[in-house]
């Protein structure tokens, strides 16, 4: 079985090399990202490995179905990148690493909340310049505030562990509401109108994309945290940085970004980016952005090749796969 991994880093091949001992599949590995200009590289193999800035299109897989492509391996949680029409049309499978790590994503969310509320990022860079001074550095507890988690899956529930071990008041928005004791459902519009922080941990859908835009953002209480390790999508980036500006929300953690691809995990600090939005927001003090990394962690890593090489000798073996996409 000859698999091609497509955006690949040093840490992915570490991983799934070490995987791979227990599958002796041949793998090759691929630094650009899978698209219609990339989608070449897949001709004479069995089995593409895109990764979540991927461009998997129709015509991505009319080209893979041509070049004997027969299946496409996610290593992630998300596949919205991809036509699962055209996917099923083609009759190449599609199969998915549905939770890797859902603490290392929820815990990198409270990470980046508590660096802004506390202004870490302010105290990491004064100190290092040998300035002591605390002016401008207040923050705020958050034990007692209200937190607004939105999405009730794996990562979302133990951002919920985490928010209730702060003592804080839970609200909770998922279209699928569950018992979970010390949790409040809602709905959408008194979450984001009681909340003092909101944290986003749902998949990006056709139904909630651009869910935080300037209409459901005017809502919000005044100062309000906003913090995304889900999808880019779910928030207007234009619109989070007008609120930005005029201080209804008053901070931001970003882990993803809707125009993230082909510039989040590459090395562009010679040539610049020309997304200006972006640009502008990673200027702001009160925003802080860091690119797709909420996952990066030596167990999801290790999680994330055992289950996509898992996934393969399943499909490879004739075997149903519980992690393939419906």
């Amino acid at each position: 079985m000859k698999i091609a991994f497509f955006d690949t880093k040093e840490y992915d091949k570490q991983h799934f090399d070490v995987a791979n001992s227990k599958f002796k599949f041949d793998l090759t590995y691929f630094e650009p990202r899978l698209n219609e200009s990339t989608v070449l590289l897949a001709k004479g193999f069995d089995v593409v490995c895109p990764f979540v800035n991927a461009t998997i299109n129709e015509k991505v897989i009319e080209k893979l179905k041509e070049y004997g492509v027969k299946l496409i391996a996610l290593r992630s949680a998300g596949f919205n990148h991809v036509d699962i029409k055209a996917a099923k049309k083609a009759g190449i499978p599609v199969v998915r690493v549905p939770a890797y790590s859902p603490h290392a994503v929820a815990e990198a969310a409270f990470a980046l909340l508590l660096t802004l509320i506390r202004k870490l990022q302010h105290a990491y860079v004064r100190t290092r310049e040998f300035n002591f001074s605390l002016s401008g550095l207040v923050g705020f507890d958050l034990y007692g505030k209200t937190i607004g988690i939105i999405g009730t899956g794996k990562i979302g529930r133990c951002a919920i562990d985490i928010a209730k071990g702060f003592g804080m008041k839970v609200l909770a928005f998922d279209p699928y509401p569950a018992n979970i004791d010390g949790v409040e459902f809602v709905s959408f519009e008194t979450l984001i109108r009681e909340a003092d922080v909101i944290s986003l941990h749902c998949p990006l859908t056709q139904d909630n994309y651009h869910l935080i835009n300037k209409e459901s953002i005017s809502k919000m209480k005044k100062g309000v945290i906003i913090i995304n390790t889900s999808r880019g999508g779910l928030v207007e980036s234009s619109a989070l940085l007008e609120g930005l500006k005029t201080h209804q929300i008053g901070g931001a953690g970003l882990d993803v970004y809707e125009e993230e691809a082909g510039i989040f995990f590459s090395d562009l600090s010679i040539d610049g980016i020309s997304n200006d939005t972006l640009t502008l927001l990673i200027s702001m003090p009160n925003v802080l952005v860091t690119s797709h990394q909420a996952y990066l962690t030596t167990e999801a890593l290790s999680h994330i090749a055992e289950t996509t090489l898992a996934n393969i000798n399943m499909i490879d073996s004739g075997i149903k796969c519980p992690n393939e996409v419906q």
